[in-house]
């Protein structure tokens, strides 16, 4: 099953270099959560492992520039991009003879329903933040400015559990990137003081 994700991830135009191969991007995206997740969760359930190399699949068919700007185009565009990866991954999942209720859980859990009272959803979504500190917050801290930057390192960071927070504290973070996250955890805790 992962292999015919792999598959589709493999015809991504974008390449890039990793550990001295070219890679196609989402092709590596999905082995970066495989491998995070294994590490988080060892015994991670085959719907939840699926979910996690499936995340991403063929996400350069829904670029963000075919959306409007601003904020409600950019929800827009993650609920499109959700809903799109479960349904990928509902047309493999059935050609490769998973059931219904197999393929809704993966479903579920991709469009991440029920986030912080789905054990498993959490799970995911703490490994899909550590993959992003861990291997791409260098690249996007460069688009963006320090309070920008800062606010969507907090937004990841809430959306977390405490074991994901732990998963994050063994990262090394790029300078730039922990300074901020530190800065506005602090900012956060300190308003949370403040009557």
């Amino acid at each position: 099953m992962l292999a015919a994700i792999d598959a589709a991830n493999s015809a991504d135009p974008t390449l890039v270099q990793a550990e001295g191969r070219l890679v196609p991007a989402e092709l590596l995206y999905g082995e970066r959560m495989s491998a995070a997740l294994a590490e988080f969760m060892p015994d991670a359930s085959e719907a939840l492992t699926i979910a996690a190399r499936g995340q991403h699949i063929e996400r350069w068919t829904t670029p963000r520039a075919n959306y409007p700007a601003g904020r409600l185009g950019y929800l827009t565009w993650r609920k499109d991009l959700k809903n799109f990866h479960a349904r990928r991954l509902a047309d493999i999942m059935a050609a490769h003879g998973f059931d219904g209720r197999a393929i809704h859980r993966v479903g579920a859990l991709v469009r991440k329903e029920r986030l912080k009272q789905d054990p498993e959803a959490q799970a995911l979504e703490d490994v899909i933040c550590i993959v992003f500190l861990g291997y791409y917050a260098a690249a996007f801290a460069v688009k963006h400015d320090d309070e920008k930057l800062t606010d969507i390192l907090v937004k990841a960071w809430r959306k977390m559990s405490p074991r994901g927070h732990k998963g994050v504290t063994s990262l090394e973070l790029p300078p730039r990137v922990g300074a901020l996250l530190q800065a506005g955890l602090l900012k956060m805790e300190y308003s949370a003081k403040s009557p």
